[in-house]
C-alpha cells in the first residue's frame, strides 16, 4: 500500500475509535492528532521514468507520485508517461518496480561512470568547396537532387543528438533555435545553453550531412534548403537514458516538425529485454513516445548501430550495462534495440563507397528499411566529411548513414507537403536504389564470410529495401 494510503488508513481507524469512545470522554477531551509516516530524504535524488495506464490524468499521476514520496519533473498526457525525481529508496517500492525504472541508479549502482571520449577537433573553415570530398552526396545523387530542390523551410528535421553547433556558418542558416530544446532531465528546456553542443560534436557532424549550406564553401548537406532543430537528448558522459529519448520524440511531435534523426541506441542497454521489469518501463515508455510522434506526422528515422550484429536473431549481448560493467547475457525474442527495432521507425544501415555493406553496420531482416553511406573505417577519407563545431571532419557509423536516410525523406516532405508520415516512410522506401546481397561477403580476404545476408534483391537484411537516392526522391 502506498505510503499516503497507508496514513489515510490509519487517520480513518483513528477517527472511528475515536467516535467509540466520544461518550466516555469527559467535554473537554480531543482526539489524538494522527501524523503521516515521513518520506525519508537521505538522497541522492534520483530521476525515474514512469509509466502509467494509458489516459491517466494529469492529477491522479501526479498524486500518485507524490504518494509515492516523489516529485513530478514532468508528465506528458499524451502518453501518460512522467519523469520524477525522489531521495527516497523505497520510492521505487511505493510507485511500482513494474512501472518505474531509474538510469541514475543502475548508473550509481554499477559504481563505476563510463566517460565517453570528448571530441577535440580544431579546424577552420576553409575559403573553398570540399565538396569534391563528399563521395557520400554523389554516391546518393545529391548534387543532382539539388538541381531541381534543396528542400523546403517548411520541412524541420529534429536532430535528436548531442547538440547543434549555431555558430558554424553552414548550420546558421538552417538551424531553428525556436525550435530547439534540451532533454537532460526529460523535460523540454529552451534556453540556448540546454541545447548547444557540450562535450560531443557528433550532432553538428549529424546536423551537416543534412542540411549544410549550398554556399560554395565547406561541406553541402543533402538537404540544404530545410531546418533543423537541435533536440539535445546526450548527455556530457555520452550516455541516450530513456527519458531523454522520450522528451525528445515529444517535443518534436508538439513543436510539429516533419522527421526525426536518431543517430544512437538508448542507454544503459544495447538490446532491451521486456522480459525484465524495468527494461519493460524503457521500451513501453518509448515506443509510446515513438507512436505518438508518428500520429502527428513525425517521421522517425535511425541508426541500426555499430555492433555488426543480427538484430533479427542477435543471440547475446556483452554490451549491457553500458554505463557500468558490462555483462554477457543471452538475448530473447524480447530483446530489441531501441528506437531502430520499433515499430514506427526507418531503421539505416550503412555502405561504404563500393555500395557494400560496412563491417561494423548492424542488420537484420525486418530491422533495416534502407541504407545510406556511413563509410568504411580502414581509411580516413573513406569516412563521412562533414561539419563540426570547429570546421569540418570525418567520422564514420551509421550514425552518419541515418542523417542521409533523414535528408532524402525531407526532400520527399519538401516535394510532397501533404503527405503524412507513413506514406513518407513508404516513398523513402519506394525510391531507394535496389541492392541485391552480395554474393561474396568476406571483408579482410580470409576466406571467411563475415555476416551472412538473408532476404531477395529488393528487400534484404544487409539493405532493406535498397540505397537512398536523392536524386530519384524529388523526380519519380
Amino acid at each position: 500500500m502506498p505510503l499516503l494510503h497507508r496514513a489515510r488508513a490509519a487517520a480513518m481507524t483513528a477517527l472511528l475509535a475515536a467516535g467509540c469512545l466520544a461518550a466516555s470522554l469527559p467535554a473537554t477531551a480531543e482526539p489524538e492528532a494522527v501524523v503521516a509516516p515521513a518520506c525519508i530524504q537521505p538522497g541522492p535524488d534520483l530521476r525515474y521514468l514512469v509509466v502509467f495506464a494509458q489516459f491517466t490524468p494529469p492529477a491522479v499521476a501526479d498524486a500518485e507520485i507524490t504518494e509515492a514520496c516523489g516529485s513530478t519533473t514532468v508528465y506528458y498526457p499524451e502518453i501518460s508517461v512522467a519523469v520524477a525525481t525522489s531521495p527516497d529508496p523505497s520510492f521505487l517500492k511505493l510507485i511500482g518496480p513494474a512501472r518505474a525504472y531509474s538510469a541514475q541508479a543502475e548508473s550509481i549502482a554499477s559504481k563505476r561512470s563510463v566517460k565517453r571520449k570528448k571530441d577535440d577537433t580544431e579546424l577552420l573553415r576553409p575559403s573553398s568547396t570540399r565538396s569534391g570530398e563528399q563521395w557520400d552526396m554523389d554516391l546518393i545523387k545529391a548534387p543532382a537532387a539539388h538541381q531541381v530542390t534543396t528542400g523546403s523551410k517548411s520541412v524541420v528535421v529534429g536532430v535528436l543528438d548531442s547538440g547543434i553547433d549555431p555558430r558554424h556558418p553552414d548550420l546558421a542558416p538552417a538551424l531553428a533555435p525556436e525550435l530547439s530544446a534540451g532533454c537532460l532531465t526529460g523535460k523540454p528546456d529552451t534556453s540556448p545553453t540546454a541545447w548547444i553542443p557540450t562535450t560531443s560534436a557528433h550532432g553538428t557532424h549529424v546536423a551537416g550531412t543534412i542540411a549544410a549550406a549550398d554556399d560554395g564553401k565547406g561541406t553541402t548537406g543533402v538537404a540544404p534548403g530545410v531546418r533543423v532543430a537541435s533536440v539535445k537528448v546526450v548527455d556530457d558522459d555520452g550516455f541516450i537514458y530513456p527519458e531523454y529519448a522520450v522528451c525528445g520524440f515529444m517535443w518534436a511531435a508538439l513543436q510539429g516538425m516533419t522527421i526525426t534523426n536518431n543517430s544512437y541506441f538508448i542507454d544503459p542497454y544495447l538490446f532491451t529485454c521486456q522480459s525484465e521489469p524495468g527494461q519493460r518501463v524503457i521500451y513501453e515508455a518509448v515506443r509510446r513516445a515513438v507512436d505518438y510522434a508518428t500520429s502527428r506526422n513525425v517521421l522517425n528515422v535511425a541508426a541500426a548501430g555499430n555492433n555488426a550484429a543480427d538484430l533479427s536473431r542477435p543471440g547475446r549481448d556483452s554490451l549491457s550495462p553500458t554505463n557500468g560493467d558490462a555483462q554477457t547475457r543471452p538475448v530473447d525474442p524480447s530483446c530489441v534495440v531501441l528506437p531502430v527495432q520499433l515499430k514506427n521507425v526507418v531503421g539505416v544501415s550503412a555502405v561504404e563507397e563500393t555500395k557494400t555493406k560496412s563491417g561494423y553496420s548492424s542488420y537484420g531482416l525486418g530491422a533495416i528499411d534502407v541504407t545510406a553511406p556511413g563509410g568504411d573505417t580502414r581509411t580516413e577519407k573513406g569516412c563521412v566529411l562533414s561539419t563540426v563545431p570547429s570546421g569540418y571532419d570525418y567520422s564514420c557509423g551509421t550514425s552518419m548513414a541515418t542523417p542521409h536516410a533523414a535528408g532524402v525523406a525531407a526532400l520527399i516532405a519538401s516535394t510532397h507537403p501533404e503527405t503524412d508520415a507513413v506514406s513518407l516512410g513508404r516513398m523513402l522506401n519506394a525510391q531507394a536504389e535496389t541492392l541485391a546481397c552480395p554474393g561474396d561477403y568476406d571483408l579482410n580476404g580470409t576466406g571467411v564470410q563475415d555476416a551472412f545476408c538473408t532476404g531477395y534483391s529488393e528487400y534484404n537484411s544487409f539493405y532493406g529495401h535498397g540505397l537512398v537516392d536523392a536524386e530519384a526522391a524529388v523526380t519519380k
